[in-house]
């Protein structure tokens, strides 16, 4: 899962145009940093200049960040509660739970041929069961069940990272007034249910506390 990870990173670089900014990429790289810092590892962080809203993280620690979520994330800690729901898909393994649900890998799914031809079928399979099919136009949500559990593990993230996690609840209300009849394409692959904010209004007391701790730590994150 960690080779076709960065072997599709590989490919968006390649396909997608990437911002040069320094302002916006110190940005977005100050909040994934302070949310990877309470998981670990190496992580690798890019920003598209895309217009849609939209974000996702991958096994082999890559992060990818749209410009156009972040006018919908209106400041660091709404841009960490995306953040922190992506990188949770990876560490829930959620990817890898789709892929061995998937007929094709059993009978013999090439991974590299699926990342390197992202328009073959292979590759259509590929990137949607990591969560990055939107990106050539395939829509391969992930199930409720694995979204409410990003949902709840993000949420944490980002609590423990000193972001403030009510502004989870508003990035969602954010995400629902944006789009009017279209939405988000955020949105088109993680639905936002009424259930998702009630979901997150009820932990909200234990992401509180956490971020509490967090900052008595001395981590207050401030980023923009």
């Amino acid at each position: 899962m960690e080779q076709m990870g960065e072997q599709s990173f590989v490919t968006l670089k390649k396909d997608m145009p990437i911002e040069q900014d320094a302002k916006i990429n110190a940005y977005v790289r100050c909040v994934a940093t302070a949310i990877t810092n309470e998981v670990g590892g190496d992580w690798e962080v890019v920003v598209f200049k895309e217009p849609s809203a939209n974000a996702f993280a991958l096994p082999g620690r890559k992060i990818g960040v749209h410009t156009g979520l972040l006018t919908v994330a209106q400041n660091q800690d709404q841009l960490a509660a995306v953040l922190g729901h992506e990188v949770a898909h990876v560490l829930a393994n959620h990817g890898n739970e789709r892929v061995s649900q998937k007929t094709a890998v059993s009978q013999g799914l090439s991974i590299t041929q699926a990342v390197l031809n992202p328009q073959s079928e292979l590759g259509q399979t590929g990137m949607g069961l990591l969560g990055i099919g939107a990106e050539y136009g395939i829509i391969m949500p992930f199930s409720r069940a694995h979204e409410s559990e990003a949902d709840i593990y993000g949420l944490d993230l980002m609590a423990k990272a000193g972001f403030n996690p009510q502004e989870s609840v508003t990035l969602w209300v954010n995400m629902g007034k944006a789009g009017g009849e279209t939405p988000p394409e955020f949105m088109s692959t993680h639905p936002a249910h009424e259930t998702r904010i009630t979901d997150l209004q009820k932990q909200m007391p234990k992401a509180l506390k956490l971020r509490q701790e967090a900052q008595a730590k001395g981590k207050n994150p401030k980023c923009k």
